[in-house]
C-alpha cells in the first residue's frame, strides 16, 4: 500500500543542504509540510524556505544544534506548536569524520599540543563529536518521536539516514564506520514496534553521493572529483527514501542501500560482502589507510 503524504508534516535535522534538502523538496512536492532543524541554509535551502513560508505544504526552519538534547526538545516542540501532529521524523544530520574529531586526531594534551581536535580530553564524560552527531543525535531525536506517537496512540515513521558504511569497516575513519553500525543496529532493533503500534522504522544506507560534503563546496579538501561517475546524486538518494517512506511493506526495521547503481534491501543476516567499486568508495579508502599507516609508522600517536 502507498501512503498519501498530503497534509502529513515532518521534521528533517540536516535539511539544509545535501541529501536530506532533497528530501525536504521531495516531500513538499508531495503536499508534506517540513520543518527543517539545522546550524543554517544553504542558499538553495534559503530559496526553497522563501517559496513554501506561507502557504502550505510550508517550509519552516529553526536554527538547530543536533549535539544540543534541549535544541532538539525545542526542535520537536517547535512541530507540535505549529502543527500538533508529526508524522515523519528523520534523523538527518550528519558527518564523516573530520580532524576535529578523529581517531587519529586524539584530543589536545600537554603531549599532544597540535591536535586538530575540538574534543575535551578532560571532559567529565568524555566524548567524540562525531558520534553525537551520528549515532546520539539520531537516538535521542528517535525517544522524541516514539513519544510523540505513543502519547497519541497514531502510526508514525522515523527514516534515519544512515550509510553502506553501517556494515563496512576502514582503518582510516573508525569513528564514522562505528557510528553508522550503531545507528543501523539502533532501527533493526525497533523494528518490531510496526505491527502492534504502526511506529515504522527504517534506514537509507547510501554510498558516495555528490553532496556539498564531498564535492569541495563545504571543504575544499574534501573535493573528491575524481569518483568519475560513482557518485549518487542526492535527488537518487531522495528517491529512494521516498519509497521508504511510502510504501507501508518496509518499517520493520528495513535497511535499503542506495548508489548510483541503484538500490536494493539489505537483510539482517548473512549479508555479502558489498562491491566496493559501485559505490565509489574504495579508493579513497584505499588511499587514506596507506597515508595513515605511513603517518603512524613514522610518528607513533600522540594523546
Amino acid at each position: 500500500m502507498t501512503m498519501s503524504l498530503t497534509g502529513k508534516h515532518a521534521i528533517i535535522t540536516g535539511g539544509g543542504s545535501g541529501i536530506n534538502l532533497a528530501f525536504a523538496k521531495k516531500l513538499l512536492s508531495c503536499g508534506c509540510s517540513v520543518l527543517v532543524g539545522d546550524l543554517n541554509l544553504r542558499p538553495e535551502a534559503q530559496e526553497l524556505l522563501e517559496k513554501h513560508s506561507t502557504d502550505a505544504p510550508s517550509m519552516i526552519f529553526q536554527k538547530t544544534d543536533v549535539t544540543s538534547w534541549p535544541q532538539l526538545s525545542a526542535l520537536f516542540q517547535r512541530g507540535e506548536t505549529e502543527w500538533k501532529n508529526i508524522d515523519i521524523v528523520v534523523p538527518g544530520a550528519g558527518i564523516f569524520e573530520p580532524a576535529w574529531s578523529s581517531f587519529w586526531h586524539p584530543p589536545k594534551t600537554p603531549t599532544n599540543p597540535n591536535s586538530p581536535s575540538k574534543d575535551d580530553a578532560n571532559g567529565n564524560p568524555g566524548h567524540y563529536s562525531v558520534l553525537d552527531i551520528n549515532l546520539t543525535h539520531p537516538i535521542r531525536l528517535s525517544q522524541l518521536a516514539i513519544a510523540h506517537w505513543t502519547k497519541r496512540r497514531m502510526p508514525g515513521s522515523l527514516l534515519v539516514v544512515g550509510s553502506m558504511a553501517g556494515y563496512m569497516h576502514g582503518l582510516g575513519s573508525p569513528l564514522y564506520f562505528a557510528s553508522k553500525h550503531g545507528a543501523q543496529a539502533f532501527v533493526r532493533s525497533l523494528g518490531s514496534l510496526r505491527d502492534p503500534l504502526g511506529i515504522r522504522s527504517m534506514l537509507i544506507a547510501p554510498g558516495v553521493v555528490d553532496t556539498p560534503l564531498w564535492n569541495g563546496k563545504i571543504d575544499p579538501k574534501k573535493n573528491n572529483a575524481g569518483f568519475n561517475g560513482m557518485a549518487a546524486s542526492p535527488e537518487q538518494i531522495a528517491d529512494a527514501m521516498l519509497v521508504l517512506i511510502e510504501n507501508s511493506a518496509y518499517g520493520d526495521g528495513t535497511i535499503m542501500e542506495c548508489t548510483v547503481k541503484g538500490t536494493q534491501i539489505i537483510p539482517a543476516y548473512n549479508l555479502p560482502p558489498p562491491n566496493m567499486s559501485e559505490g565509489g568508495m574504495a579508493e579513497y579508502e584505499e588511499e587514506v589507510e596507506r597515508s595513515l599507516l605511513e603517518r603512524i609508522s613514522k610518528q607513533g600517536l600522540d594523546v
